[in-house]
């Protein structure tokens, strides 16, 4: 069986300690240390919402896009949440992520959910 490298990393809450010291640390170091080839986070309900409103948060998107992290969110959450327009103003990848996801569980991928 080959190694897996491609990281998905589901973050759900809007604990903003948490998105500095477990999502994006651990998502930016993944690929400056090269230990995943691929790093995606996905902002699935309230971090769509905290994304559009925190500065912080928002320097640490760009961050991690810069490292060469993939920023995706979920559209159904960033459109009730009338984020839409923030979240793609800041490049992040706006998709309906119901079917990716099963997908993702499915073939066994490697995902951490925060």
């Amino acid at each position: 069986m080959d190694e897996k490298s491609d990281l998905y990393i589901l973050w759900t809450n809007d604990n903003e300690i948490t998105a500095e010291k477990m999502v994006f640390m651990y998502g930016i170091n993944s690929k400056l240390q090269q230990w995943w080839e691929n790093v995606t986070i996905i902002l699935w309900g309230a971090p769509v919402k905290l994304a559009s409103e925190n500065k912080a948060v928002q320097k640490l998107i760009k961050e991690a896009k810069e490292a060469g992290v993939h920023m995706t969110a979920c559209k159904a959450c960033a459109d009730q949440l009338g984020v839409t327009d923030s979240l793609t103003d800041q490049n992040i990848e706006v998709i309906y992520w119901g079917e990716p996801l099963t997908k993702l569980l499915k073939d066994n991928e490697t995902l951490i959910t925060i």
